[in-house]
């Protein structure tokens, strides 16, 4: 039933924490979780925390693990392990949906918000979409610079008050909650800004460019 130890901890037994039931203060709640109906067209909710991806899991060492900001930027930036985690952390409670059809609800993801690190690096005028690079055989996937900076997205290196791992796309991922999933890299390594689109893999194999759960932007343009 479980992939390892690791899911079954994650497994949801009761019915999913409501918005107006988280209690730590400062946490972000992502207004997606506010809906009346939580789960869009189309889904279904599991309990469970599923493992797809697109090719490999790959193992980054965390003294290895880097993070390089580029492209339409005032400043590249690269970041150490040390330097991530030396910044303003930022929590989110939020759903997660795949677009193979489940949904995820009440996640607890922690890390840095994506506001908080281009502002380390300055975002150019002329900047308009963000394309995502992850360690797995130089996958991406591109978003809209607006989608990227909204409140509730970050780089997340914990969910639910554990570290995530390998198979989750650890040690750090992406997540931008109010798009579907495959929008949130797994095994996240570079964050390039453009000024003209660049559909990732996913979207070049067929994907919606955008990704927009609630419109169910699954496939094609």
């Amino acid at each position: 039933m479980f992939e390892s130890e690791h899911d079954r901890a994650k497994y949801q037994s009761g019915d999913p924490l409501k918005p107006d039931e988280v209690t730590e203060e400062g946490v972000i709640i992502s207004p997606d979780t506010q809906r009346s109906e939580r789960i869009p067209p189309g889904q279904s909710r599991t309990r469970k925390w599923p493992i797809l991806h697109a090719s490999i899991v790959p193992e980054v060492p965390i003294e290895k693990w880097r993070l390089k900001i580029f492209g339409l930027v005032e400043r590249e930036v690269t970041l150490t392990w040390d330097d991530f985690q030396a910044l303003p952390r930022s929590k989110v409670f939020a759903d997660f949906h795949c677009v193979t059809r489940w949904s995820r609800l009440s996640n607890v993801w922690e890390g840095v918000a994506t506001q908080t690190l281009l502002q380390l690096a300055g975002v150019q005028p002329d900047a308009k979409y963000v394309l995502c690079h992850a360690y797995d055989n130089g996958w991406t996937t591109n978003l809209p610079l607006e989608d990227f900076l909204a409140d509730d997205a970050l780089l997340a290196d914990k969910h639910d008050g554990l570290a995530i791992n390998a198979d989750h796309g650890g040690p750090v991922r992406g997540m931008v909650p109010r798009l579907y999933a495959w929008k949130s890299a797994k095994w996240i390594r570079g964050i390039e800004l453009t000024a003209s689109d660049k559909p990732g893999y996913w979207e070049r194999g067929g994907y919606h460019n955008h990704g927009d759960p609630w419109t169910e932007e699954r496939f094609g343009y």
